[in-house]
């Protein structure tokens, strides 16, 4: 992260903290708040009692000495939840005024910018988490990510976006950041060259992206990004802002109408500007000599004797205690760093055999199956606008399924938003679970809505489709049904939703 940010933003400290104590002190509404406050990557929490704090983190990475801030503040400030997203960010949340205002400033002194981390900016830059170390990407993420992320800190002041802008790097077909459904992808391909898709988005009317360009040499990635910027401001709603992201523009110019103009602002900035980079992939130097041990969370890089761990908090929480263990752990390690993942979780990377091992134990406590690597929002005990507890709905989720034992595979990852907005990606589940409420003879209750057969790999692509609401009580009995039905036909739930899709389907409106 270019630290003069830090300084480029800083006199806008003075102004967080006016807004913040008008608020706090009632003088300003929670709405007003909320659009002067996003902009600094804080918003007030459900109750207007707390703030939160989002850190930008391009590309989830965290060096070793990030972590290590990340820790001396959750000590110094007493910060009782940390929580992952599925952008790859850390927000800390239940922080007193005072708090959110002195570790704003504390983060930009170390170089973690929140400028822009909520509110009409572009966002945190995603990549896939293993860039640079998995035996099977086309090409390191890293530098363009960076270039991009830094690139895009500029327009914070300069320029007025209709909406969010999210940018993202895939180096695999995994798509494990949906660059192919995002504002703005990069998919990397096996000529060593970006593919670029646009105006995709998941939540309300979500849209898969177009492909605006293919064949886009690295070094270019600047001028895409620009021109990004210009059609989001040339075309973009700002009149209406529940019909003002980038995959609007598909419904107002229609596909090939954005296309056209997205390529006639590319021609423009290609004319003008002169974004061209010069940048390579970082050489990691560090080997191991010795084996790591067998584990489902141990992966072996394409870095001869190097390895990275997977780690999974349940819900994406990790305790302060133990990112106090892992920082400490780290220090002693050369070249480590955490990638946060886009499914809440982390990889520890850049691991000798014995390292490995030594970080498999200290993470012991998180998701052991695919299961319970489940993904849940934080929820609406905290967030303003969701309408459902989905971290409540994960926990009696896996409370109820933990004492049946099922193997690995019985059951999928679920994906849990608390609301349309999809900040648990329930779009793109196998199964997912949308806030909602359900009509009762005893009136309306905390329900959510059941998607299907969603799926975010390259090639297969697809939004999963909404069948209908089940009671929060009723959800951990349907998996768990679902999981002794699977068990039963001894297979996995891969197989068994292939080919007994309708039995799924009779199953499931069982309880809907």
């Amino acid at each position: 992260m270019n630290i003069n940010y830090a300084d480029e933003f800083r006199e806008d400290l003075k102004d967080f903290r006016e807004m913040t104590e008008k608020f706090y002190n009632k003088e300003i509404t929670v709405a007003q708040y909320k659009g002067f406050s996003g902009g600094f990557g804080s918003y007030a929490q459900r109750g207007g009692e707390a703030n939160m704090l989002r850190l930008r983190l391009c590309g989830g990475r965290v060096s070793k000495e990030y972590l290590d801030f990340i820790v001396k503040s959750i000590e110094k400030y007493n910060i009782s939840l940390s929580h992952i997203t599925t952008c790859q960010s850390i927000q800390l949340h239940n922080l007193e005024a005072s708090t959110v205002c002195s570790l704003m400033e504390e983060a930009w002194d170390q170089g973690i910018i929140t400028r822009g981390g909520g509110g009409d900016y572009p966002r945190n830059v995603m990549m896939t988490p293993l860039t640079g170390v998995a035996k099977d990407e086309y090409f390191d993420m890293t530098p363009y990510a960076n270039a991009a992320a830094d690139y895009m800190l500029g327009f914070i002041k300069t320029v007025k976006l209709p909406r969010k802008l999210k940018v993202c790097f895939s180096s695999t077909p995994d798509n494990f950041p949906h660059a192919t459904f995002r504002d703005l992808g990069f998919v990397a391909t096996k000529e060593g060259k970006f593919d670029v898709y646009s105006a995709g988005g998941l939540g309300l009317n979500p849209k898969m992206g177009v492909c605006v360009a293919t064949g886009v040499e690295p070094n270019n990635i600047l001028y895409y990004v620009k021109a990004m910027i210009n059609t989001f401001t040339s075309y973009g709603n700002y009149e209406n802002r529940a019909k003002a992201r980038t995959r609007y523009m598909q419904d107002t110019l229609g596909a090939e109408g954005y296309i056209k103009a997205y390529n006639e602002k590319l021609e423009e900035v290609l004319k003008n500007e002169d974004l061209t980079l010069d940048l390579t992939e970082t050489v990691i130097t560090k080997t191991g000599s010795t084996k790591a041990p067998e584990s489902n969370r141990i992966i072996e890089q394409k870095q001869a004797g190097l390895y990275a761990v997977a780690y999974h908090p349940f819900g994406g929480n990790p305790t302060a205690a133990k990112l106090a263990e892992l920082r400490d752990a780290m220090m002693e390690m050369d070249d480590v760093e955490i990638r946060l993942t886009p499914d809440e979780g982390m990889y520890i990377i850049n691991c000798t055999g014995e390292e490995a091992a030594r970080i498999l134990a200290i993470t012991d406590d998180g998701a052991n199956t695919t299961f319970e690597r489940s993904v849940a929002c934080i929820g609406n005990r905290i967030c303003q606008v969701g309408a459902r507890d989905s971290q409540e709905l994960l926990k009696l989720c896996l409370d109820a399924v933990r004492p049946h034992n099922f193997a690995d595979g019985i059951l999928p990852q679920i994906h849990i938003s608390g609301c349309p907005s999809s900040c648990g990606a329930h779009q793109t589940g196998r199964i997912g679970f949308r806030g909602a409420a359900k009509q009762t003879p005893e009136g309306p209750k905390a329900a959510f809505a059941l998607f299907e057969n969603g799926h975010d790999r390259q090639g297969e692509e697809r939004f999963g489709i909404e069948i209908g609401s089940m009671l929060l009580e009723d959800i951990p009995v349907f998996l768990v049904e679902l999981g002794q039905t699977i068990t039963n036909a001894n297979t996995t739930f891969e197989s068994w939703f292939t080919n007994n899709h309708d039995e799924f389907l009779t199953l499931a409106k069982k309880y809907i």
